[in-house]
Formats: C-alpha cells, sequence, structure tokens
C-alpha cells in the first residue's frame, strides 16, 4: 500500500463516519423532534397551571382575610363576655350586700 492509496482509504472511512453521523444525528432529531400538536397540549397545560396558580392566591387571600376578620370577631366577642362577666360579678357582689343588708334590717326589727 503507497501513500496515495493510503490517504484515498482514510478520506474514504473518514467520509463514511461522517455519513453515518450525521445519518445518526438527523434520525436522533427527527424522533426527538417536539410536534405542533405537543407545542399546543403544552400551551394549553401552561395556561391551566397559570389559571390554577391564580385562583389558589385568591383562595389563599380569601382565607386570609377570613381569618383575619374572624381572629378580629373572636377579639371582639371575648371582650363584651369579659364586660359581662364583670358586671356580673358587680351583681352578684351587689346583691350580696343587698342580701346582707335585709337580713340585718329584718333581725333589728
Amino acid at each position: 500500500m503507497n501513500r496515495l492509496e493510503f490517504i484515498a482509504l482514510t478520506a474514504v472511512i473518514l467520509f463514511v463516519a461522517f455519513v453515518l453521523g450525521w445519518f445518526a444525528h438527523w434520525l436522533i432529531h427527527r424522533f426527538s423532534r417536539v410536534k405542533g400538536a405537543d407545542l399546543n397540549e403544552l400551551d394549553r397545560l401552561a395556561q391551566q397551571l397559570h389559571e390554577a396558580e391564580e385562583q389558589r392566591d385568591q383562595a389563599v387571600a380569601y382565607y386570609q382575610q377570613r381569618e383575619l376578620d374572624l381572629s378580629s370577631q373572636l377579639q371582639q366577642t371575648e371582650a363584651e363576655l369579659s364586660a359581662a362577666m364583670e358586671g356580673l360579678r358587680d351583681a352578684r357582689t351587689e346583691a350580696e350586700e343587698l342580701r346582707g343588708y335585709i337580713e340585718k334590717a329584718s333581725q333589728s326589727s
């Protein structure tokens, strides 16, 4: 095998390797390419995900506002209960004082 034959054989081998690599690249991209219908489906799913996230954010905001309202209402109710209990305590004390006064007045007479 002389020098010219070696160069020609090397060139043919490199060309065949190039063609096989190009063909493999073409096959991989042919089978892994995303189709238009798949892109439409991905767009639709992305839109639905976005809408679901917006609804979740709205629900979280609603429940936070509702929790704030309920805690405010609870504090107000607890304040009213405390005032009512204090008024009841005062009324009982006054009733006991009146009872004691009536008993003393009835024993004196």
